[in-house]
């Protein structure tokens, strides 16, 4: 039996290096693609010891007729959306680009898959960011869409999408509604790995404190490295079906922060009330964390909290990190391989 191809966009990211890892231990043969502007960022891939193993392929997903060359010209089984812009705060500053590439990318792989091999599997990468301004303390796969952001509204959109070309071609096509999943390979711009990363650059003498925005946000957080087994099973089974990914809890950024800091055993207190609440390390008086007000959104999304029960039912899964476990994983791996800027 010939080994299946797997073609990922955004492979070069957190879950792109993540599931390329898991597809070539299930024997898949991998197709990695990016946008140009991230053709030389791969050290995730380089960490996991995949580089070498994995064919790239130029593909821009603003342009149709690379992703039609690029699905030509192999026999693919299965396609993983992952590539868009991702970061929310840039979405509002190029919602123009965010729009196309998040939200009409999707489309024109499903028409390229449409008119060229409808028997390709295609998942898209949507987002609990959809739900935005919350209709539903506890958000599955039924709760109605209230986006707050371009991000959210184009992740909608390729949403919809996947809907509609599985209703209207029959195509193999489903929407993994994964809540916020985060580990050592978040890009340094999101709030988790801002925060590790910018406690250990402190310790090591490297920076002086992190700025943050709204401490009260609340997020349902799970591991990456365990999500993307779940975007692999969503593509095996007999009926194409969309199924929210999450750990049905909900922390702040300020516990994500609190967890950190008793891990790292820093004495540190939080003085001050809204913009000029901070955590302070009582050893020294140092502030570790201030609040600027430039990091607020527009348009904030306070409350996410996923309901998986279909995922655990139809996939058989439930998660196995909690808050405390993935800090320490993050905060681990953190520490072991930060260069100190100083030496």
């Amino acid at each position: 039996m010939s080994k299946k191809t797997a073609l990922i966009t955004g492979i070069s990211g957190q879950d792109g290096a993540y599931l390329a890892d898991f597809l070539l231990k299930k024997k898949y043969k991998v197709i990695g693609c990016d946008r140009r502007s991230a053709r030389n960022n791969n050290w995730r891939l380089i960490r996991l010891g995949i580089q070498d193993k994995i064919i790239f392929e130029e593909m821009e997903l603003g342009e149709i007729l690379q992703i039609q060359r690029v699905i030509k010209k192999y026999k693919i089984s299965e396609i993983y959306n992952l590539g868009a812009q991702s970061f929310v705060a840039t979405s509002f500053n190029s919602p123009i680009y965010t729009a196309d590439i998040t939200g009409l990318g999707a489309l024109r792989i499903l028409d390229t898959i449409r008119t060229t091999n409808p028997k390709v599997k295609f998942y898209q990468a949507s987002s609990s960011e959809m739900y935005g301004d919350v209709l539903e303390n506890n958000q599955n796969e039924k709760t109605p869409f209230n986006p707050r952001s371009p991000y959210a509204i184009a992740k909608a959109c390729a949403h919809y999408f996947v809907k509609n070309y599985r209703d209207s071609y029959n195509l193999f096509a489903v929407s993994g509604i994964l809540f916020n999943h985060e580990s050592p390979f978040r890009g340094e711009e999101f709030v988790t790995r801002k925060i590790t990363l910018g406690l250990t650059k402190i310790i090591h003498g490297d920076q002086d404190c992190i700025e943050l925005g709204n401490l009260y946000a609340k997020r349902d957080w799970g591991y990456a490295k365990e999500y993307v087994e779940l975007m692999w099973k969503m593509m095996q089974q007999k009926k194409a079906e969309d199924y929210v990914i999450s750990t049905g809890k909900s922390y702040s950024i300020k516990s994500f922060i609190n967890e950190c800091v008793k891990y790292l055993k820093l004495k540190t207190k939080w003085v001050g009330k809204g913009v000029n609440e901070k955590l302070v390390n009582t050893k020294n008086n140092k502030i570790l964390i201030k609040i600027n007000k430039k990091f607020f959104r527009p348009a904030e999304v306070n409350f996410l909290k996923g309901d998986h029960k279909k995922a655990k039912k139809h996939l058989n899964w439930k998660p196995k990190t909690n808050l405390k476990k993935l800090v320490k994983i993050m905060m681990d791996e953190e520490i072991a391989y930060y260069s100190p800027l100083n030496k």
